[in-house]
C-alpha cells in the first residue's frame, strides 16, 4: 500500500475532529477536537466543553473515550483510533493508555504541555503496561491555525 493511502483515512479523520474542534471555538471552549474510530465506523465523536459542563476532566478526548466505551460495551478500546487535533495532555495521555488506544494521532504537538511526546512522554513510558502507536502532525498547520486563531481573537484588546 502507499503511502498516500495509508494516510488517507487520517486525514479524513482528522477533518472531522477538525470540525469538532471548529465548533468548540465557536462556543468559546479551547478548540479541541477528538475522534474515535474502529474498522471505519465513529465510535466517539466530541470536543472540549470544559467550559459549557464547568468540568475541568471535559476534554475531547476523554469524552470521546467515554462515548467509545459506551458503544463498544467494553472500557478496552481494542482496534480503534484516536484522531485529535492537538497533542494530549497528560490527564488525556493517561486515560488513552488504560482505555488500552493501541492507535493515536495527532495534528498539532503542545511544547508546553503535551502529555504524550513534548512535556511528558505517557505514551511511550515503559513504566506503564501499554505504549500505542503514535502518528503525529497529520494536518498539523490546519490544526495549529485553529488555535492560533482562537487565543489570538480571545487574547485581541476589546
Amino acid at each position: 500500500m502507499a503511502e498516500a493511502d495509508t494516510l488517507q483515512p487520517d486525514i479524513v479523520y482528522m477533518r472531522m475532529a477538525l470540525r469538532q474542534a471548529q465548533q468548540a471555538a465557536d462556543e468559546g471552549e479551547v478548540p479541541v477536537g477528538a475522534v474515535i474510530a474502529l474498522d471505519g465506523a465513529i465510535l466517539g465523536r466530541a470536543r472540549n466543553q470544559t467550559e459549557t459542563l464547568k468540568d475541568p476532566t471535559a476534554h475531547a478526548e476523554i469524552l470521546a473515550i467515554t462515548q467509545a466505551a459506551q458503544a463498544v460495551g467494553d472500557w478496552r478500546l481494542n482496534g480503534c483510533t484516536l484522531y485529535v487535533t492537538k497533542e494530549p495532555c497528560p490527564m488525556c495521555a493517561g486515560a488513552i493508555v488504560l482505555a488500552r488506544i493501541p492507535t493515536v494521532v495527532w495534528g498539532a504537538d503542545d511544547p508546553k504541555r503535551g502529555g504524550a511526546v513534548s512535556q511528558f512522554t505517557i505514551l511511550q513510558s515503559t513504566e506503564l503496561n501499554h505504549r500505542p502507536e503514535i502518528r503525529q502532525g497529520v494536518m498539523a498547520d490546519e490544526c495549529r491555525a485553529v488555535l492560533q486563531v482562537f487565543f489570538r481573537k480571545r487574547r485581541a484588546p476589546s
